[in-house]
């Protein structure tokens, strides 16, 4: 009965029973609290620092060296 409606429901009375009638509550609450938006989004700091690294690891070494390429001129945005 996995993967069918009344499996689902049959666990749903499973877990209800061995757990408590606020098992799902638990569950979502649980997921609220850990729902936290991680990484570059919570510290730009990091991913200013985490830009520089790769900025100077870059392997565009003509570029740095000052050996950048002439500018073409673009009828779009007039330069």
């Amino acid at each position: 009965m996995a993967g069918t409606k009344a499996g689902a429901q049959k666990a749903r009375k499973t877990n209800i029973k061995r757990h408590g009638k606020d098992f799902y509550a638990l569950i979502g609450a649980k997921g609220g609290r850990k729902g936290h938006t991680g990484g570059f989004a919570a510290n730009h700091d990091r991913a200013v620092a985490a830009g520089r690294k790769g900025g100077l690891a870059s392997s565009r070494k003509g570029v740095r060296n000052g050996e950048r390429k002439e500018k073409v001129y673009c009828p779009v945005w007039g330069e």
